[in-house]
């Protein structure tokens, strides 16, 4: 992993005094459009000193960390708490002799005509406010005018000649969201493409069909019950082997002849190109829903992040509806680079709705996503923006490796550690190498922003939208790598809300096959036969198996010399075959536990291994009760409470933490 740049000492904070406030009306009077080169001017550290804003010494540390440029300096000095905004609006005004405008007075409100022409999503994101138009010029607000500089031609394409005005980018993204908060709350339930959306599913239907597929199966048990379970455990047996042989190749494919995750630069070279091209602005999401004792802790391992505060910018999702959490935020004293997004209330009410919505307040090429829970590598925004930096394009995706702080709670906690240790480091690196489609986890995970958007986001109708997205980034021709990059969580080690959180997992799974199934010519298309077949053993054939699974556990009776329906028609042949089959897949399995926790940080853990055959128990209970709601509330999102057995991970040793396989 690439070794931070060393930086100064963080900029204290300097308490400035608010400029008085200036009416939007007399930032509108004598209007003139913006025409020729800008007149000389003092550059803005000059005007900062000038004036007494900030101290010699803290413009020669924040200009040393930012690097040429007035937006540079600009937004490293408010992500340290250095300057005030409205005190920086102030400065930035009287440096480009520009009028102030201040959109919270005399309750005017901006055209929304003019905002829906230049788009939104575009307005927040480059903090851009059309307000009014007198005659052919129309009046605009922007927090940097670099950035309209940068953006002019395409901003007077939308709106013709443009009269500029300056406003604290604070007040600029409420004056957009007071106009336009419901439209793109409404926008982000519908974003993902309609042919591939769960948001087309009719649980109706679903149920219907269900009941008659249970009606048949009685009946065909009645009429020919011998039949009917030859038939099942043959159908049964063919997804264990299915399922098994998909693993083991992953698993041969991520061990040899090399681990598959993406390869890393030497530090040198990669973070170089990567500081060549200036280290890309990434904005990261972290919904949060109910949460308001982890609010504090989550804050303190964020800010051990090892990246520019001036090129970095964390959101904070919450519901408009959650106030224990607001009220958690709001008394946290959050630092710059943070802020709370607020998500209007909508018919649903889940993750990727959330994350839609917030994606068009983020600012960053770069987007990632961390659970409430997550403690991330210090550095692993530098790694994400060195691997992007040399990726070819099509690598649009990078997951990140997933891990637990609480592996020693119980035995639950365990085995979920030995099987994420599992899945992270030999399943998804394996996919990734054969070709096939890499289901995504639901955090840890960085877009380039571009492909994110063309791919219409997240399913805001799909429980695991991160399967999802995995799938429309294969079928779009598009890449996910595995980066070296670890974040560790708490493992949710509770019997009754581990069923629930796996069941909602397995009820994605099917929900995102069934979705995508729907045009299955289309699918096979996009993807090509192997990619196909193997989704849907990854998709279906899991799920399928977890049901099934105790018609095989039947089978052992015949071996413990106890009577079974099936033993009349099962040939000695047979009977050792089957044995033979269920005794690799548990070999399977434990070895890629001992492959995946052979570092000193986990092996702690093998003598826990012959516990995985009873843990995989309780996949069974929770892939019927996701059959359940996939028919009843397949919308139904069965949230997981964070903070229970949480740790403190800056008390780990640092020659515990979890490193990915060497």
């Amino acid at each position: 992993m690439a070794q931070p740049i060393p930086q100064p000492h963080p900029l204290p904070p300097v308490p400035q005094p608010a400029p008085p406030p200036v009416r939007g009306g007399a930032a509108a009077r004598g209007l003139r459009a913006i025409g020729g080169p800008p007149p000389p001017r003092p550059d803005l550290a000059q005007t900062l000193l000038a004036e007494g804003s900030v101290t010699a010494e803290v413009l020669a540390r924040a200009q040393a960390v930012a690097g040429p440029g007035d937006k540079a300096l600009a937004d490293l000095l408010l992500a340290e708490g250095a300057i005030a905004e409205p005190a920086l609006t102030a400065a930035l005004a009287r440096q480009w002799a520009l009028p102030q405008l201040d959109p919270r007075r005399d309750g005017a409100r901006p055209d929304p005509r003019l905002i829906d022409a230049m788009g939104a999503a575009t307005c927040l994101r480059h903090a851009l406010l059309p307000w009014r138009q007198a005659g052919a010029v129309t009046l605009l607000a922007a927090a940097r005018p670099s950035v309209f500089l940068t953006r002019r031609d395409e901003i007077e394409a939308a709106l013709g000649p443009c009269a500029l005005a300056l406003a604290p980018e604070a007040q600029i993204r409420a004056a957009l969201l007071d106009c336009r908060a419901t439209r793109l709350a409404r926008a982000a339930e519908a974003q993902a493409p309609a042919a591939t959306s769960c948001r087309g599913s009719d649980p109706r239907r679903a149920a219907e069909a269900a009941l008659l597929a249970l009606l048949a199966a009685a009946i065909w048990l009645i009429v020919a019950p011998l039949t009917a379970l030859a038939l099942l455990a043959a159908a049964v047996l063919g997804l264990l082997v299915a399922v098994q042989a998909l693993k083991l190749a992953a698993l041969v494919a991520a061990i040899w002849p090399a681990p598959a995750f993406a390869p890393p630069e030497p530090p040198g070279p990669a973070l170089a190109r990567a500081e060549a091209a200036r280290l890309p602005f990434v904005s990261v999401m972290v919904p949060m829903f109910r949460e308001p004792d982890i609010a504090p802790r989550l804050l303190a391992r964020l800010g051990q992040l090892d990246y520019p505060r001036h090129r970095l910018e964390v959101l904070l999702v919450i519901e408009a509806c959650d106030h224990t959490t607001r009220a958690a935020l709001a008394g946290a004293g959050l630092p710059g680079w943070m802020r709370v997004v607020s998500v209007p209330a909508g018919p649903v009410q889940t993750k990727p709705r959330a994350l839609n919505y917030a994606l068009n307040l983020c600012r960053g090429s770069v987007i990632g996503v961390w659970d409430a829970e997550d403690a991330p590598d210090p550095g692993q925004i530098r790694a994400v923006a060195a691997r992007f930096a040399t990726a070819p394009e099509d690598v649009v995706c990078l997951q990140g490796i997933l891990d637990f702080y609480n592996p020693a709670t119980n035995w639950l906690a365990r085995m979920f550690t030995i099987e994420y240790a599992a899945w992270f480091r030999l399943f998804l690196p394996g996919l990734a190498r054969l070709g096939l489609v890499v289901p995504l986890g639901g955090t840890t995970l960085f877009f380039r922003r571009r492909a994110l958007e063309a791919l219409g986001g997240w399913d805001a109708h799909n429980v695991t939208e991160d399967a999802d997205l995995g799938l429309r980034i294969a079928r779009a021709g598009l890449r996910t790598e595995l980066i070296a990059t670890v974040t560790r969580e708490e493992a949710n080690c509770r019997t009754i809300p581990w069923v629930k959180q796996r069941s909602r997992w397995q009820k994605g799974f099917l929900m995102t096959w069934a979705a995508h199934m729907r045009a299955p010519r289309a699918l096979w298309r996009d993807l090509g036969g192997r990619r196909f077949l193997g989704l849907q053993v990854l998709l279906a054939g899991t799920v399928g198996q977890a049901l099934f699974a105790p018609l095989l556990w039947s089978f052992w009776l015949i071996a413990a010399g106890l009577p079974h329906p099936l033993q009349a028609v099962l040939p000695p042949a047979g009977l050792r075959a089957m044995v033979a089959l269920f005794l690799l897949a548990e070999a399977a399995t434990l070895a890629a536990g001992a492959i995946a926790t052979r570092g000193p940080a986990h092996r702690h853990l093998w003598p826990w291994m012959p516990l995985l055959h009873l843990y995989n128990m309780l996949g069974t209970l929770s892939a019927w009760k996701a059959l359940r709601e996939i028919v009843v509330k397949p919308f139904y999102w069965d949230k997981t409470q964070h903070g229970i057995y949480d740790a403190d991970p800056a008390a780990v040793p640092e020659a515990t933490l979890p490193r990915p396989a060497a």
